[in-house]
């Protein structure tokens, strides 16, 4: 079997031979007649693979090492008998540690207390409830919303006649509540353009336009959830506190003008943890084996260690350890000079990550007894 693979996803080079031969490329170099006698791929978000660089192809297998969809045509596959596999949940550990870590830069930078605030999330699957529960363990009030999910937990609660689902429910709010409320807005929703619930440009100028606080806008899902037009807008007219963009219209050229205008910019980095890149190279090689049905057990590299994996806090004022030891693990405000100083090597800094853990790689020294309960829930050791 042939098999072609983003040269960039790490952890699949000695792994993805046990099932056949295996040619690497950069992802922006998955054309045509690269892929054309491939039997698989394996692939991030830098190719779109639709009929212009699939037919003709005798590809039977994408496999995404990342949780959306919305660079493959599924139409198309669907129709032309191209399986495609994504790696749902692989990295919403990873986006966890970059929100937290963002939520904690934006409290100290304008002096406010996250137990103060409301945060609406606004997409609740495996990224969004990580993320409601770090705001929870940091004592931010949340609100939910997700109207898909809501629509099928009413379905099964008719399903299953049981209570259980249909107070589920009663935890999610509509969108206009997320507006009025909300002091900080974190979107986790995938890119769908038509449907009931489209999310291309969720937040637009009504969106921001009809907001009842002024909140922080937390973008780090998909870059056209968030139309970049309205929010220089919304920056310039003072609509909104502060901005977190991962995700950018129009990647790698990103709009250098609302990078120079959002507090934290980042080159669509936020699931880009080695743990998260592992699970989805493990889970991609898992649905490469489903599909063709290998009679293998995969063996798989172990992730290397953190450079300094003891965060001692020993000579850090208690109100500052619990964002000191998060941000030993993930610092957002390295890669926002980066990319500042540097917008027109947005690919390179992605294809070039270097190597960040999650809480779990790391262990905490002289913690307050308070900030250590905090981090402990947060996974540290």
């Amino acid at each position: 079997m042939k098999i072609l693979a983003d040269t960039h996803i790490p952890y699949l080079k000695g792994v993805a031979e046990q099932f056949g031969k295996v040619e690497y490329l950069p992802g922006n170099q998955f054309k045509k007649e690269t892929i054309k006698e491939k039997d698989a791929l394996i692939v991030r978000t830098v190719t779109h693979f639709d009929e212009e660089i699939l037919s003709g192809s005798s590809v039977k297998l994408i496999c995404s090492a990342t949780i959306g969809y919305d660079h493959i045509d599924t139409e198309y596959c669907d129709s032309h008998n191209i399986a495609w596999r994504t790696a749902p949940g692989c990295n919403a550990n990873s986006v966890e540690q970059y929100v937290t870590a963002s939520l904690l830069y934006l409290e100290d930078k304008y002096n406010f207390d996250l137990k103060e605030k409301t945060i609406g999330i606004v997409g609740v699957g495996n990224v969004g409830s990580k993320v409601e529960v770090a705001c929870r363990k940091l004592g931010v009030r949340v609100l939910l919303n997700d109207p898909p999910l809501v629509e099928t937990m009413h379905a099964l609660s008719f399903t299953n006649k049981t209570g259980h689902i249909s107070s589920l429910q009663h935890r999610f709010v509509d969108l206009e509540t997320i507006k009025r409320e909300s002091d900080i807005v974190t979107f986790h929703v995938p890119l769908t353009k038509t449907g009931k619930h489209k999310t291309y440009h969720l937040a637009d100028n009504y969106f921001f336009d009809t907001l009842g606080k002024k909140p922080f806008i937390i973008n780090s899902c998909r870059g056209s959830v968030v139309d970049n037009r309205a929010l220089k807008k919304a920056i310039r007219s003072e609509k909104i506190s502060g901005t977190v963009v991962d995700c950018w219209e129009n990647e790698p050229n990103i709009d250098t003008e609302l990078l120079q205008m959002v507090d934290i910019a980042t080159p669509h980095i936020a699931g880009y943890s080695a743990d998260g890149k592992w699970t989805a190279s493990k889970m991609s090689i898992e649905n490469l084996k489903d599909f063709f049905q290998f009679n293998v057990t995969p063996k798989f590299q172990e992730l290397p260690p953190p450079l300094y994996p003891v965060i001692d806090l020993r000579e850090i004022p208690v109100e500052k350890q619990l964002a000191y030891a998060v941000w030993q693990t993930y610092n957002p405000m390295v890669e926002t000079k980066n990319l500042k100083e540097n917008p027109e090597k947005f690919y390179w800094f992605r294809s070039n990550y270097p190597l960040r853990r999650e809480y779990g790689a790391y262990k905490i020294s002289a913690a307050d007894t308070l900030v250590s309960e905090v981090l402990k829930k947060l996974g540290f050791m």
